[in-house]
């Protein structure tokens, strides 16, 4: 694992969790690899205590598994995992999306609100299409979880917004090592980003459903296929890439 530089700031915790989440997410820290607190400390050239804190912090996030005598292990999701986390996600996406656009209907004031709160999220949806259409992973990643964390807080539920952010986080840790090797990923990655923000500031009820519905059916296809052989894990035997995969 190679480290990236000493972290020296105060949030040692924080740090330390995302720059392994960053390694995680990237596929230099693959499904199955084990490691031990005092490894990352010195990786990191840092104290035991915040790593074993940041350590604990990925565990409960899904990402790593403990093992009381051989330390830590990144999580293997199976494909069964994988569609659970799609259909979870949709779940409450649908619940969110009709709460606001199946309830009252949305006052002059609120879709203007909603309308500037999308400024800055439109540009990470663009960014995000373009990563997406480039085929380039680890721009769309950073993007694309930017862009629906920071369209979540349209949903004003800080809860929400994080659980359906460690819903992404481990759709993608489960993706990644098979995007990695998908030399036609610029094919199939999933490019709707901009066509949700146009469909939320119209207030278009059916087109914000539309865009959604495809989100997930591009990701459980997807997960069929998978589940069909039709692509191995790049670890496990490498078959041909598959064009037909998602952008998690």
């Amino acid at each position: 694992m190679g480290a990236s530089g000493a972290v020296t700031r105060s949030t040692l915790r924080q740090q330390i969790a995302d720059a392994l989440r960053d390694e995680v997410l990237a596929g230099r820290l693959q499904p199955g690899r084990e490691f031990t607190v005092k490894q990352i400390a010195e990786q990191y050239g840092v104290s035991a205590t915040p790593v074993r804190e940041a350590l604990f912090d990925l565990s409960a996030q899904g990402l790593l598994e403990s093992d009381q005598h051989r330390g830590f292990r990144v999580r293997e999701f199976t494909v069964a995992d994988y569609r659970s986390l799609v259909e979870a996600r949709s779940l409450v996406i649908d619940g969110v999306v009709r709460g606001i656009f199946f309830g009252p209907s949305l006052s002059t004031a609120q879709l203007t609100g909603y309308r500037d709160c999308l400024v800055p999220v439109r540009r990470r949806a663009q960014e995000a299409a373009r990563a997406a259409r480039g085929g380039d992973l680890d721009i769309l990643i950073g993007y694309d979880l930017r862009f629906w964390r920071e369209l979540g807080t349209l949903v004003g539920n800080a809860y929400i917004n994080d659980f359906l952010h460690r819903l992404r986080v481990q759709a993608w840790v489960f993706a990644v090592p098979y995007l990695r090797h998908d030399v036609r990923a610029r094919d199939w990655l999933w490019h709707g980003h901009p066509d949700l923000v146009a469909a939320i500031a119209l207030g278009d009820h059916d087109a914000v459903r539309a865009v959604l519905d495809d989100y997930s059916a591009h990701a459980l296809n997807w997960a069929d296929r998978l589940a069909a052989g039709e692509l191995e894990h790049p670890g496990r035997g490498g078959q041909e890439p598959d064009p037909g995969a998602p952008g998690a």
